[in-house]
């Protein structure tokens, strides 16, 4: 029914908001629409009255009908307000019952089904009720948890805490914290907790908790913590990028990428790491950083970059992407390296791999690989190619004279003088000492190369001024150049070297060239010198081993290390060939430092698997044993191999005392003292002096096999021998006999006493692995 002012008695009620009567509805007007229906029922009477809250809210209307035509009095019309508003009292009641209902039914659900623990305790902190969240956080059911205290659920480290904030809420103060849960299974997990009283007309009835379990964020969190603490204490650089953002901007960068880069975290967040780069940055490289960026794939580059203040540095890079769960690239880690220091020490290495280190010019083996390069250019274009072999003259009688500090100033202002003199594609290389070769490709005739010669001696006719001394030396020059005889390159070496020599026959100060006469004879040891250089950086030197024995019984005493050269062309060289040569040229040194440090260390070896092993004799050069730090250089091979120190002998002539038997004489003091054997080889036949001899704090002497192979058929020899061990053992010392080659020699050697017996009656010299398969006793049958 529509609320208007003509529609019946009820329309009308709600519009004019008071009671309106219609005495009889047959002749009432505003039942116009309405009339049919109701006398249809039977009513015709109808009393209205609106019911309005006492806010004016118009709620409905209270109506009254009558099965006859009739009139309300006073009374009537009381009850009928009063019925109107017991009408509104009602409706209110049932719509706030409805609305109070409706917000228990949704603080239930809230309740119910919230995701976190929820729970509602009393004063004393014991539960009333919990969620089915709770129980699954605790472990335990609502029913095991209704009457328990709360800090019942956490570790007792934790209960003091929990206690406050339940005196806090019953005070009507909210609380948000974290504590400890003891599970029901004992285990123990983080809970985040809020409590929140509960207050009714002002008055704090009750304590409402919510609580989540954060173990598995604790856990990330700490993971992220030391993820993040490790990337701050890494040495490398490392950053983070966002791939999805445009250009890529770094949302990360470490403390080292700081310091690497000179920039601070402010100035670097929100670039492309790009901002790194330089003029002098390969572009190749930063094509490739490119591609793997674009295609979210892995690189790895070594790169330059620019810090802040414009300096460089070289970056090893590496850059990975970081992909979600859906496999989404959203990120790039990047791992900065400065490896500006170890590519420095790389280039420096191999500078000093190619170049000498006193005057700045390229080495040996530079001039290898350029000879080699430019020989077979020079045959292929039929183009000159001439070298110049340098040597100074008296250069070792200033280097002796005036300290090798001037000499090697002397050799540096050589180098500088001869430098200039260089032309285009020519190379100016120290090999060793004060030897010099010029290597010129590029000469249009062997007219050139004479002039280049003669430039070269040339620059030795001014004095060089060091330390304000004026020093005179000249210089003597080997030429020889590439043609058809030359088949290899190494040639031209032999070939300008032998011309060196014939340049020093003629006087020196003066150059020759090489015309293939007259050379044959020293052809050779040229080629073995060297072929001796090669062969010491090919590891082409062998060790073998002859056993010494006690001359009655031959029980094994000791053993020698004898050394032998695989040739790659010439086979097996006999030490008495090459050994000379080896002291001519200086290269003794090198090649006893191997010798010596071999043969302790495969000794050690044997000695450290416990096997049976024999004291190793050494023999050591003049030239070796003079060469300062030699007794250094021993101690160092003893502490590096671990060879203990009384299995190691050293044998060397008696050319020792000459130029300083004092010296030589204290220095085997020093060895003796370390408890390494000496022993002195080839006794009688050099520089034998018996006051010296008297002195020398030896072990043993050797006779050499020039006394005994004549001791059966020459008196003089045998009486010398006999004089000789008689003599020896007077001094306490032990005589060894090498060369013995028939059991006569030995059985003659026994009655004179002599001690020990070396020889191939008993073995020859055989590789450390034949020696291991011999008998401890030996006899002629043996061999």
């Amino acid at each position: 029914m529509p609320v208007s002012a003509e529609v019946a008695s009820c329309g009308s009620a709600a519009y004019w908001r008071r009671l309106v009567i219609t005495e009889n509805i047959q002749s009432d007007p505003r039942w116009e629409g309405l009339r049919s229906a109701a006398l249809a029922e039977g009513l015709r009477a109808c009393w209205s009255s609106p019911v309005i809250t006492a806010e004016g809210e118009l709620l409905g209307v209270f109506g009254t009908y009558f099965r006859q035509p009739a009139a309300p009095d006073a009374l009537s019309k009381r009850l009928l307000n009063q019925a109107a508003a017991l009408t509104a009292l009602a409706i209110l009641k049932d719509r706030e019952s409805r609305r109070h209902l409706m917000l228990v039914e949704r603080h239930r659900s809230l309740f119910l089904n919230h995701p976190d623990g929820a729970y509602e305790i009393d004063l004393e902190g014991c539960f009333r009720r919990c969620n089915a969240a709770l129980e699954q956080i605790s472990g335990y059911s609502e029913q095991d948890l209704v009457g328990h205290h709360f800090n019942e659920l956490v570790a007792s480290d934790y209960c003091e805490l929990n206690q406050a904030t339940l005196e806090a809420a019953r005070a009507g103060a909210s609380r948000h914290y974290e504590t400890l849960g003891i599970h029901a299974d004992g285990s123990t997990y983080h809970l985040e907790v809020s409590h929140f009283p509960v207050a009714v007309e002002g008055e704090v009835v009750g304590v409402y908790g919510i609580c989540r379990d954060i173990t598995q964020r604790k856990r990330q969190a700490a993971e992220l913590s030391l993820l993040e603490r490790g990337m701050e204490a890494s040495l490398n650089g490392i950053t983070m990028s966002d791939a999805i953002q445009p250009g890529m901007p770094m949302i990360y960068v470490n403390e080292a990428f700081c310091h690497m880069t000179g920039y601070t975290r402010d100035e670097a967040l929100g670039l492309n790491c790009r901002f790194l780069q330089g003029l002098e940055t390969d572009p190749v490289v930063v094509d490739n950083i490119r591609h793997a960026l674009a295609t979210r794939s892995k690189v790895k580059v070594t790169l330059l970059n620019y810090r802040k203040d414009g300096t460089t540095f070289w970056n090893r890079l590496a850059i990975s992407p970081v992909v979600d769960a859906s496999g989404l690239c959203t990120h790039f880690i990047g791992i900065q390296q400065d490896i500006t220091f170890e590519r420095d020490q790389a280039n420096l290495i191999a500078y000093q791999a190619s170049h000498d280190l006193l005057t700045g010019l390229p080495n040996r083996t530079v001039l290898d690989e350029l000879l080699e390069h430019e020989f077979w250019s020079s045959r292929q274009d039929q183009s000159l190619l001439v070298v110049a072999y340098l040597d100074l003259d008296g250069f070792k009688a200033i280097n002796d004279g005036l300290g090798h500090d001037i000499g090697n100033r002397l050799l540096v202002a050589v180098a500088d003088r001869l430098h200039p003199l260089l032309g285009p594609g020519d190379t100016l290389v120290r090999l060793n000492g004060d030897e010099f070769v010029f290597l010129m490709p590029e000469l249009a005739s062997c007219e050139e190369g004479i002039n280049a010669a003669q430039r070269l001696l040339d620059v030795f006719e001014q004095s060089f001024e060091i330390d304000g001394c004026a020093l005179h030396i000249s210089a003597s020059i080997g030429i020889a150049h590439r043609d058809e005889t030359v088949g290899q390159a190494r040639e031209l070496i032999q070939h300008a070297d032998l011309a060196l020599a014939a340049a020093k026959r003629q006087g020196r100060n003066t150059w020759q060239w090489y015309t293939g006469k007259g050379t044959e004879g020293t052809s050779d040891q040229v080629l073995m010198r060297h072929d001796l250089h090669n062969a010491l950086r090919d590891n082409q030197f062998e060790l073998f081993y002859q056993p010494v024995v006690e001359a009655a019984s031959g029980r094994i005493k000791s053993i020698e290390a004898l050394i032998r050269w695989h040739h790659p062309t010439r086979g097996l060289i006999s030490p008495g060939i090459f050994i000379p040569i080896a002291e001519q040229t200086g290269q003794i040194i090198p090649l006893g430092r191997w010798v010596l440090r071999e043969a302790c260390q495969r000794l050690a070896n044997l000695f450290e698997r416990g096997e049976r092993v024999f004291p190793v004799a050494v023999n050591i050069s003049t030239l070796q044993f003079r060469r300062d730090g030699f007794l250094d250089e021993v101690a160092a091979i003893l502490e590096e191999t671990r060879l203990p120190p009384a299995l190691l002998e050293l044998e060397m002539t008696e050319s020792i005392l000459l130029d300083g038997a004092e010296q030589a004489i204290e220095m085997i003091g020093t060895l003796r003292d370390m408890g390494i054997t000496v022993t002195i080889d080839d006794f009688g036949t050099g520089f034998s002096s018996l006051s010296y001899l008297r002195d020398l704090p030896i072990h043993k002497i050797k006779l050499d096999r020039a006394f005994i192979k004549d001791i059966l058929t020459s008196h003089s020899h045998a009486a010398l021998v006999q004089g000789i061990i008689t003599m020896a053992h007077h001094m306490d010392l032990v005589v060894v006999a090498e060369g013995i080659e028939d059991i006569d020699q030995q059985n003659d050697l026994v009655r004179r006493e002599c001690d020990l017996l070396q020889g191939f009656l008993f073995s020859r010299p055989v590789p450390l692995d034949e020696l291991m398969l011999l008998p401890n006793r030996l006899t002629a049958n043996d061999n």
